[in-house]
């Protein structure tokens, strides 16, 4: 059985193989049925292609006839250390919004290049998300070194501008890997191409991940989601995003500011919970009879977030119509939805090269990043996002679309 499970986002430009990859590494770890292996061959030999790999994962028979990936996939498998999710996002600059919900999700992440292509314009873009996401364990596989004949001095050109890239924004990769996805070298087994890597195999770089601890240390803090009654009961549920919460334990509601004990603990069609620690979806009853709504944040009486209408952040712009420094979004932060009032637009910085295109600007356009100061209708709960990832990232909305995401900086 195996106890430790770990997501991980596979990033990088479109076509630097990524899907590839992971075709191949659930091939070589027997992690593929028979009746997908047999898939895999019939659609390849339709398309008068060898056998794709990326099919495992562009499930999508439009991603098939365009050799991209569109949707963000997941998939597992395991080694002997740990359990595995891996999350395929896409590399077209179309998807980035796609790239973003599966990176936002992952606890580690690779950045995949292209040996022959070199880091191009999403490998910049990615790496910066990755960034601003605060993905920390981060490493880089090397691909397609077969179609450089294994050079080894091709290898070192490419790590040397990934180095200096990632060192422009802050990463730091644990790992830099010559691959070959295609063909298998260094994925699951060594390749005896490239007799002049003493590093680590994929596999063996992915066990160098940790498995980060759940935040059960922090102060709690428990987003509504959502009120039920049942019976004589009004039962708050939602999940503890940081934090243990105890039956009898004093918390305040906020931005209310209301204040009442927990009664108990519940679990659906489970007896009731002492207490309940991160990660932990459930739900709770007061001793005292309050009005509490969709949004609120419950948290300990002695620990308490800030309550503002006006914060500083980092935010990426994903959508062609331009955005304006006035321009009324809704913003949704853990369960929080509160209209912007307006913002000041601090830098427009281009997404790929990371320059400043104007200080003070009026408007943002699509795939760039903005420093910005946020001010909103109503009183907001906040908290920098590498303190608490939950209430320190937010999306911004328009009409029903998601057009922006963003992470509240100091």
């Amino acid at each position: 059985m195996y106890k430790e499970k770990l997501k991980f986002v596979i990033v990088g430009h479109v076509d630097h193989g990524k899907s590839t990859l992971i075709g191949r590494l659930f091939f070589d770890t027997n992690s593929l049925p028979a009746e997908k292996i047999a898939e895999i061959e019939k659609i390849s030999k339709e398309l008068g292609r060898d056998v794709e790999f990326a099919f495992m994962m562009d499930h999508l028979q439009e991603e098939r006839d365009q050799g991209i990936t569109i949707d963000t996939a997941q998939a597992f498998f395991h080694t002997d250390k740990r359990d595995y999710v891996i999350i395929d996002a896409p590399g077209h600059v179309e998807f980035t919004k796609n790239m973003i919900t599966g990176a936002s999700q992952a606890e580690a992440a690779v950045l995949i290049v292209d040996v022959a292509e070199g880091v191009r314009e999403q490998t910049r873009r990615h790496a910066y998300l990755l960034s601003m996401l605060g993905i920390k364990q981060i490493a880089v596989v090397i691909n397609k070194m077969d179609r450089v004949k294994f050079s080894k001095q091709r290898f070192e050109e490419v790590t040397d501008d990934v180095l200096k890239f990632c060192d422009s924004i802050g990463i730091k990769p644990m790992q830099i890997l010559p691959i070959s996805a295609k063909e298998g070298d260094n994925v699951a087994t060594r390749s005896s191409h490239m007799d002049w890597h003493a590093g680590a195999t994929f596999l063996e770089m992915l066990d160098k991940f940790t498995v980060p601890s759940k935040p059960a240390d922090k102060p709690m803090r428990f987003p509504i989601q959502d009120v039920y009654k049942i019976g004589d009961k009004r039962i708050l549920v939602g999940r503890v995003e940081s934090g243990t919460i105890c039956r009898g334990q004093d918390v305040v509601f906020l931005p209310s500011a209301s204040r009442s004990k927990i009664q108990s603990i519940e679990q659906f069609m489970k007896p009731p919970l002492k207490s309940a620690s991160a990660g932990e979806s459930i739900g709770v009853t007061l001793e005292n009879s309050l009005f509490v709504e969709r949004g609120q944040i419950a948290c300990a009486a002695d620990s308490q977030p800030q309550i503002t209408d006006s914060f500083k952040a980092s935010l990426f712009w994903m959508s062609r119509q331009p955005m304006t420094a006035d321009e009324k979004l809704l913003i949704k932060c853990a369960t929080q939805e509160i209209a912007i009032k307006g913002c000041k637009i601090h830098r427009r910085i281009d997404s790929s090269s990371l320059e400043i295109i104007e200080e003070e600007a009026a408007e943002l356009r699509n795939n760039e990043i903005a420093e910005l100061t946020i001010t909103t209708k109503a009183p907001i709960v906040v908290e920098r996002f590498y303190d608490f990832p939950e209430l320190g990232r937010f999306v911004a909305v328009r009409g029903h679309d998601i057009v922006a995401g963003g992470i509240i900086t100091p």
